[in-house]
């Protein structure tokens, strides 16, 4: 049986790998130590995990527990610290998405890889979906030939979508945007869709909702002014998780879970819209916003053959229906309706059958659904060069980032 540790203990570190290492993974894999800079979470998590042990010191927590691998789940623009650590002191690296935040940050991850001969596994669980897996399938069976252009507009509403600016995401120096942090994953499921890899990017990025566009805000929603007129005011003392895992330990680090939307020290884009030409020739049209009334993602394939449109909903309307559906348009005039059922669980019923994969071991994987170091590097390029095209004007070219930095 393996043995794992974790370091970065907030909602994710929780319910994507602690609580199931205490129940659906125990008879695979264990558990063996949490390391978090904040000992109030660190030891929320334990209470809630079985009481795993929690370490002050994450180089004594390698060395005295001795795992196969380190799951990274800390904020993204830490993963290549803790991801290269524990590569060189002999252990795999598990890390949440993004791998990291930009360009040089992979090289680094990339490099220590190829000389410690350890592996990095990035949890992509996106590609886990069922009706994803679907949308996979039909296209590789060649439904509608080759793929020339694809459509991908994903929105996140008011509630999911906000939440990134109360939050450390809100910085680029600490998420690389949304980008980075969000479309990672929508751009990991574009490259797995057409098993390719991207060539160049252009984008536009503008922060247009969120920052400071009103005059009535606040520093966190616990010490405004404005909580009873301000339809973004969020209770972090409401809920057992957000009071006993950030408001409790508030003191121990500074850091506060119920930042104001408004703030004006956000930097992060809300607004974003993406064009991906890939190695084989395929184009991408990709946007995201912050602000929908509703959440979900639409997609549409156009290939030498005919037309695929698929779409999910996370919210809003649309999620009541118990079925996804796939449309796919011939060119013969026929529109054929393929039936997904909606299946319960986490993101989709993806984060179950991505643990399945990884700590079980016990599944084939004909899609190639276990995702390494360099789908990881893929997709948050794509994000990495979407920055520099903002903030340039230009279009970037991926393989320039794969390049180490040429000195002056």
């Amino acid at each position: 049986m393996k043995k794992y540790v974790i370091v970065g203990s907030g909602g994710r570190a929780l319910g994507m790998f602690a609580k199931p290492f205490a129940a659906e993974l125990k008879p695979f894999a264990e558990l063996v130590g949490v390391y978090d800079i904040n000992p109030v979470r660190a030891n929320a998590l334990s209470e809630q995990a079985g009481g795993v042990r929690v370490f002050n010191d994450f180089d004594a927590m390698l060395r005295e527990t001795k795992p196969d691998a380190v799951i990274v789940t800390t904020p993204d623009s830490l993963h290549h610290e803790y991801i290269i650590r524990a590569l060189e002191a002999g252990c795999d690296a598990i890390s949440e998405k993004p791998m990291t935040t930009d360009a040089d940050k992979c090289r680094a991850i990339i490099e220590t890889e190829r000389r410690t001969g350890r592996k990095v596994i990035v949890t992509f669980n996106c590609r886990f979906m069922p009706y994803v897996v679907r949308v996979k399938e039909l296209l590789k069976e060649g439904t509608i030939g080759d793929i020339l252009h694809v459509t991908l507009n994903w929105s996140l509403d008011t509630s999911h979508g906000a939440d990134y600016f109360r939050r450390w995401h809100r910085q680029m120096k600490n998420s690389g945007g949304l980008l980075i942090h969000k479309s990672t994953h929508h751009f990991d499921m574009v490259n797995w869709w057409l098993d390719d890899e991207p060539d160049t990017v252009y984008a536009n990025g503008s922060r247009l909702f969120y920052g400071p566009t009103r005059e009535e805000r606040g520093h966190t929603c616990s010490t405004c002014a404005h909580t009873s007129t301000c339809e973004f005011y969020f209770d972090v003392s409401a809920d057992a998780f957000t009071k006993s895992f950030y408001k409790d330990a508030e003191a121990h680090d500074g850091y506060f879970r119920d930042q104001c939307v408004f703030g004006s020290d956000i930097d992060i884009y809300d607004t974003m819209s993406l064009s991906v030409k890939y190695a084989k020739g395929t184009q991408l049209s990709y946007s995201l916003n912050a602000y929908s009334p509703y959440e979900g993602w639409k997609a549409t394939f156009v290939g030498t053959k005919g037309r695929i449109e698929a779409e999910d909903y996370q919210s809003g309307f649309g999620i009541q229906d118990p079925n996804h559906f796939i449309r796919i348009f011939n060119r013969q005039g026929e529109l054929l309706t393929v039936q997904s059922p909606r299946v319960s669980g986490t993101h989709g019923g993806g984060d179950q059958r991505l643990r399945r994969l990884i700590f079980a071991g016990d599944l084939a994987d004909p899609l190639g659904q276990m995702a390494g170091s360099h789908a990881g590097a893929m997709s948050l390029l794509i994000g990495a060069a979407a920055n520099l095209s903002i903030g340039s004007g230009k279009q970037v070219a991926i393989e320039d980032l794969l390049r180490e930095p040429v000195s002056n």
